[in-house]
């Protein structure tokens, strides 16, 4: 009985590993095409309005 519960443990943390690597390659793949993207079309970034001061800054990039 031990056994299979140290499996059935060992194979949800492999699920888990697995799904935050498929997240993570996900998120470097949108980054990539969204460098590449700027660099076909010269930009520099993109523009977002400050709903409080009205003044248009570069995105921050997420983390």
């Amino acid at each position: 009985m031990p056994q299979i519960i140290l499996l059935l443990l060992f194979a949800a943390i492999a699920w888990i590993g697995y799904r935050k690597f498929v997240a993570d390659a996900e998120k470097l793949t949108r980054r990539q095409q969204e460098v590449r993207r700027r660099q076909e079309t010269g930009t520099q970034g993109t523009l977002v309005k400050d709903p409080v001061t009205g003044e248009y800054r570069l995105k921050k990039p997420e983390a």
